[in-house]
């Protein structure tokens, strides 16, 4: 990169400029790789989908404007730009988290970016933690709903109307036309796909027994991603699916739990993972309009 695409990249995202900061993330990818149509965001383990793209352009993180930095293991920190399925897509080889440090303006952002570059749908799958006992690891979950229990919000501050309402509704974020053609997909390849509510935490630490016996009374799965960047999407107005990769039984329930059981588990599901994600992507293809 040149030095005035480094200090960009590297540059203080605030309210006031984040419409600025959207557009010229998005003219930098634009730039590299054109506009795909869908936009997916791979979580922990799940990576591997991405090694499936054909004809990739690959940009790192560190190169795009106002993009933060990728710390978690699992999280290669990079967009492959390509085809997939029939289907001009863009998969994000890692997210930003919260427990990083990361403010929710910043960990929000690629999702900013990805609207500003015209993509028409966003698939966002996560890792999760299993709350429901008919739940076992290897499963794999549609989110038809979200619980958000940690107190933080990615639209608190300052409203540009340029991006979205002030008060966003969030009674379709999982809309449920776009929930029957992900069980289609499902069934037309043959996967076992479950359904159910995620709750966002904040972690990094895994939940108490306790923690878990009362998150069990209200949902299905348990992580620490994606209900921010659901919320961002809803507030732009932008379609999303999203997946959840059961890895554990969630703490209390299980054994001890330690990152290298969720990476292992999302690795050997990764094959059944990218089958699911290649039919929904071709059945997103059949319908012209989202």
């Amino acid at each position: 990169m040149m030095c005035s695409e480094v200090t960009e990249a590297m540059a203080e995202l605030t309210f006031a400029n984040l419409a600025d900061a959207a557009q010229k993330a998005a003219e930098f990818i634009r730039a590299r790789a054109g506009t795909p149509r869908i936009g997916i965001v791979l979580g922990s383990g799940l990576g591997p989908l991405a090694d499936e793209i054909a004809d990739p352009v690959v940009i790192p993180y560190g190169e795009i404007p106002y993009f933060p930095r990728s710390t978690v293991a699992g999280h290669a920190g990079r967009m492959v730009v390509g085809s997939l399925a029939g289907q001009s897509v863009l998969a994000m080889q890692g997210r930003f988290h919260y427990y990083e440090g990361h403010s929710l303006l910043a960990v929000t952002f690629p999702v900013r970016a990805l609207k500003a570059l015209g993509i028409e749908l966003l698939i966002l799958t996560n890792a999760a933690g299993g709350l429901n006992p008919e739940f076992r690891p290897g499963d794999l979950m549609l989110i038809t709903d979200h619980v958000n229990l940690t107190g933080q919000n990615p639209l608190i501050g300052p409203n540009d109307d340029r991006l979205g309402p002030r008060f966003p509704d969030m009674s379709q974020v999982y809309r449920r036309d776009l929930c029957e053609l992900a069980r289609a997909a499902a069934a037309r390849e043959g996967t076992a796909l479950r359904e159910g509510v995620y709750v966002w935490l904040t972690g990094p630490n895994y939940e108490t027994p306790a923690e878990v016996r009362y998150l069990s009374r209200i949902g299905d799965a348990v992580g620490m991603s994606t209900v921010p960047e659901a919320i961002v999407a809803t507030h732009a107005g932008l379609p999303l699916m999203a997946f959840s990769c059961i890895t554990n039984v969630a703490g209390g329930i299980s054994e001890k739990l330690d990152h290298a059981e969720v990476m292992a588990m999302g690795a050997r599901v990764a094959g059944t993972f990218t089958r699911l994600m290649k039919a929904v992507i071709a059945e997103v293809g059949e319908h012209a309009r989202l």
